[in-house]
């Protein structure tokens, strides 16, 4: 029974082996994005590098492709040799203003009281009593009035 311990022993090493260094040949590439300052950058972390965006390559034989300023929309599915395909879409706006919860809060509560404000000055402006009677030509007061 010892012998048969160490042949198991010895098969299961050796197929740990195998799948090692299976898995190091077949291993894909991995792409990062990231932006440094402005620009948006690709980064493939296999050491021969072919670029392609959409489909069609591109000729740039560096780990690190530059696609310029992240305000230019450098959108396109992106991939490198031997890695998953990586979809970049960015959005920008030049003159965008980001609001927060508490901004549109503050927005909505501002809003409220000056109609409220507004609704008070009509109200009171309309209830003044005018101090003037309505009369007719003949100096009769008119139909409707009560005196």
């Amino acid at each position: 029974m010892g012998r048969h311990g160490y042949l198991v022993s010895l098969i299961m090493v050796g197929f740990i082996i195998k799948g090692v260094v299976i898995q190091s040949f077949t291993a894909k590439a991995v792409l990062k994005v990231a932006t440094h300052g402005r620009d948006v950058v690709l980064t493939c972390s296999s050491t021969t590098t072919d670029w392609l965006k959409d489909g069609i390559p591109i000729l740039e034989n560096s780990t690190e492709l530059n696609l310029g300023p992240e305000a230019d929309d450098p959108r396109g599915v992106y991939k490198c040799t031997d890695s998953d395909s990586v979809q970049v879409y960015f959005r920008m706006c030049q003159n965008c203003i980001e609001l927060d919860a508490a901004t549109i809060s503050g927005i909505v509560v501002a809003d409220v009281i000056a109609t409220v404000f507004l609704a008070i000055a009509v109200y009171c402006i309309t209830s003044q009593e005018s101090g003037r009677h309505l009369r007719g030509e003949t100096g009769e007061a008119p139909l409707c009035s009560s005196g």
